[in-house]
Order: structure tokens, then sequence, then C-alpha cells
């Protein structure tokens, strides 16, 4: 095995990217660029039947937004092409013949029915379901019988029995299990195309893969594949089973669990800014070493070590990744934040498909007085809703303050005083405010309240002279008229 760091990340191409698979991608490649080693990306498309089109694409494309980029891949190829399990088919069979021929392997006859009365059967007593051994050691003469009747074996991987297997695993120190409990496992299905477990040993192996950092869910799988490094007599890579991610519920995570937004797709749609995901992520289990939460991913390469992996549950709080994401919005270019905007307020119907150059400036500048406080584009829509209608319902709170006996002599005079300005810039309407106090003898909440009220429908908002600029003359006039002649 090369001396060289070489870590892969191997989804299969079934869907999205989920955030749990993301995470082990960024740790992969955060190890992988703080030891100046390799990191591979490998397609694992073995399981025919749950492959979706395009998916290899998308998984890519997720990657990229998120700053993952790899040394190879079926893109971009490599010293150990092809880097698609099923271009590997006929590789995978030469060391299954390897291991059938040292009778380190075997076939197996069992049907479907028949394996699931044995699980039956297994668990009626209390069993763990695990494989008999039924066809371990079967004659060329019953192999024959069986064949004869056309039925298509699978092959199965001899366990050693009564072998501790040892993983020396970097995050869980020794985890020891008995092979007594494994069962023999197949190896090439009936069609002889192999499964996760061996095919991932070949290709670890003939990758040269130093270290496989992956979640806890896959340790279970570890002990299998250990045998399998043991039966050709090849050096394991380093193991590193990070923590599993819970939802806010502090439950494991399910595919429908409707607590958290599950595929980085989604995230990305919905306008939120890579760096915040993948610092939000890189803290899902691994830990820096001061207080520091924010992070660049050229500062997390630095820092990254497996050590600092945790072996506890990393819980995924919304609210702390609504944070994250807000603060690198308040730091963000104005300019890329209104081009993540652009699309949800036209899909609301909000904006047309096309902008002119007066209105892109406009939006631009809606953008600017909400970014403190967007957790996400998408949350444009709803910020700004009062900029998209000239009438407003008035809430029970809005209206209480209009009720107040001075509220008309404040919006009367503040009317003609924007009435009789010659533009609608906020320097100006500042001016109308001053001219508004001076001339009324109101100041202060009295003076400022109603006019926020009466123009926006909202008791806090965005620096008032600013939104009442970007409202518009016309929009705001109507609005004061509203509230008067109620």
């Amino acid at each position: 095995m090369s001396e060289k760091v070489r870590v892969r990340f191997a989804p299969s191409p079934t869907g999205h990217l989920h955030i749990g698979g993301a995470r082990s991608a960024l740790f992969n490649y955060l190890f992988a660029r703080s030891q100046g080693g390799d990191f591979i990306l490998r397609i694992e498309d073995t399981d025919q039947e749950r492959n979706v089109e395009d998916a290899t694409s998308r998984l890519m494309e997720s990657l990229r937004w998120l700053g993952i980029e790899w040394d190879e891949s079926v893109d971009v190829g490599g010293p150990h092409a092809p880097y698609q399990s099923m271009e590997r088919i006929d590789l995978y069979k030469e060391y299954v013949q390897r291991l059938l021929d040292e009778g380190k392997a075997y076939y197996d006859y069992m049907t479907e029915e028949e394996l699931a009365q044995e699980r039956e059967e297994q668990m009626a007593r209390g069993e763990a379901p695990k494989y008999s051994g039924r066809d371990r050691d079967l004659t060329p003469e019953q192999r024959k019988a069986y064949e004869d009747q056309g039925i298509k074996p699978v092959v199965r991987f001899r366990v050693p029995e009564g072998k501790s297997v040892i993983i020396d695993d970097v995050v869980r120190g020794n985890v020891i299990f008995d092979s007594n409990d494994i069962g023999d496992f197949v190896i090439a299905r009936k069609d002889g195309i192999p499964t996760y477990n061996f095919a991932v040993v070949i290709d670890d192996h003939l990758m040269e893969i130093s270290h496989v950092i992956r979640a806890e869910e896959h340790l279970s799988n570890t002990p299998r594949q250990a045998l399998v490094y043991d039966a050709f007599d090849w050096e394991k890579p380093r193991f590193a089973h990070a923590s599993l991610i819970l939802n806010p519920n502090r439950q494991k995570m399910s595919k429908r669990d409707g607590s958290v937004i599950q595929f980085v797709e989604q995230y990305r749609d919905l306008g939120y800014l890579p760096e915040a995901i993948v610092n939000f992520l890189a803290l899902l289990g691994w830990s820096p070493k001061g207080e520091e939460e924010l992070f660049s991913i050229e500062e997390l390469k630095e820092q990254f070590s497996l050590e600092r992996v945790s072996k506890a549950p990393a819980v995924f709080d919304t609210d702390k990744l609504a944070w994250m994401n807000n603060q690198y919005v308040k730091e963000a270019d104005t300019e890329r934040l209104t081009l993540l905007a652009l699309p949800h307020l036209q899909e609301a119907g909000k904006l047309p498909s096309e902008l002119s150059e007066e209105q892109y400036e406009w939006l631009k500048q809606l953008v600017g007085i909400y970014q403190e406080q967007m957790h996400y584009a998408a949350e444009i829509v709803e910020l700004t809703d009062m900029f998209f209608k000239t009438e407003i319902d008035y809430t029970q709170e809005a209206q209480e303050v209009l009720e107040q006996e001075h509220v008309s002599t404040v919006l009367e005079q503040f009317s003609k005083e924007l009435d009789e300005a010659s533009d609608f810039e906020p320097e100006t309407v500042k001016k109308a405010v001053k001219a508004t106090q001076k001339a009324t003898g109101y100041k202060g909440k009295q003076l400022f309240m109603p006019v926020r009220v009466a123009t926006t429908g909202q008791t806090h908002g965005p620096e008032l002279p600013v939104a009442i600029s970007l409202l518009g003359k016309n929009v705001v006039q109507a609005r004061l008229q509203q509230v008067l002649s109620s």
C-alpha cells in the first residue's frame, strides 16, 4: 500500500447527495488535503435496481457546489481507472474465482424461498438470522444436480469459525467482532455482479486507499470487509467511523424524517451559502482546538484531524445552521445574494422573468436592507411582501398604533411633505420626516411609529427612509390615504 494518504468517497448513484454522505465526503476531502494526499471519487453502481439516471452528475454537481474537488474519478480519470464499479466487473470476477479456487468461497444454490424459511425458523428459535452453511461442502455431484435443475448459485465467502475480527478504528479504538456471529456472506450474486462488501475491498486495495473514513452505520460491514482483506493476505487501510448524525429530537435520522432538510440540492435551491453548509457539516462530529465556530474551507483543511473526530452522536441543530448561514449572509456580497434571491421572487410571481437594469438595481437595494436578518435567500419572499402590494391588511398591533389621536395630524403632514418633494431618495424622505416633526411638534416614537406602520404595515423593520424610498411615491401615498380615509 502506498505511504501517501489516499482516501475516497464512494457513493451509490441512487438519488440526491444526502447530508450524511456530504459530511463523509467532506471529512475525507479535508483529511486528504490536511495530509497532502489524494481524494478519489468512486461511483459504486453495482445495485442496478436502485440506480437513478443522471444521479452521478447530480452528485458531482452537489460536491462541486460545496467546494469539494477530487483528484481521480470518472470525469478526470486517473491511474486506477475505471472509477465506476460496473466497468470493473471482469476484474471482480477474477478475484471471486481466486477465492473459489483456494476454497475460501463456494457456490450456494439455496433459493430465496429456502433462505426465507431458514430465517423464519432461526428467529422462531430466538436466534439471530444468518446463513446456515447448508451448501458449504457440496460434492461435485451435488453441485451438478442443482445445476441440472437450472438453479443459479450465488458465491458465498467462507467465514473462518471461532475467530476474533479486530478492527483498529482511529475514532473508536479496537472494535472486536466474533466471526461465529457473521455467517457466510454473499460476495457475488446470481448474475455475477459482486456485492458491496466484496467490491469495495477489491477497489480500495487496488486504488491504494490508505484510510477509509465513513459514518458509524458502516461499522457493522467492516468485519466482513476485514475478512476479505485477510483472505487475500492484503494490508488493511486504517478505518475511521465518524459518529451518527441525530435529528433535532436526538433520534436517528431517516430519509422520511421531516424535521431536517436532508439533501444538499435542497439547501442550494433554498439559497443557503455553500461555505456555511461546509462549516456546519465539519462541526458535526469534529471539534476544532479552540472556541471558534466559523471556518473557511481553507482553514478547515489546515485544522482537520481524525484524532478530533468524535464517536459521540452529533445533533443536526437546524437553528444553529440558520444562525451560521446568517453569519455568512451578512458578510456576503449583495450582488451575490441578489442573484440568489431573484429566482424565488420570480417563482412567487413578484417579479417578471426579465428585469430591466432599473428593476435589478431596485432589487439589489431591497436585498441589501434585509441582508442582516436573512437566514437564506428564499426568505426574501416573505420578508419583502409589503413591497409588492399597494394596500395592507393592518394587524391588531398596527391598528392600535394608527388609532392614536395624533396619528392623522402626523400622516397628513408627512403626505404633504412627500408630495412637495422633488425626488424620492432616502435622504429626501429623511428630510420629509424632519419637516413633519417641525410642523407638528411630534417626535421620537410618536412620529416614527405612525409613519412606519402606515407605510409598511410593520412596527419593526429595515431603515425607514430606505424602505419608504424603495416602496415608491405612488405606493406610499396610496397607503397613507388608505389610513387617513379609514
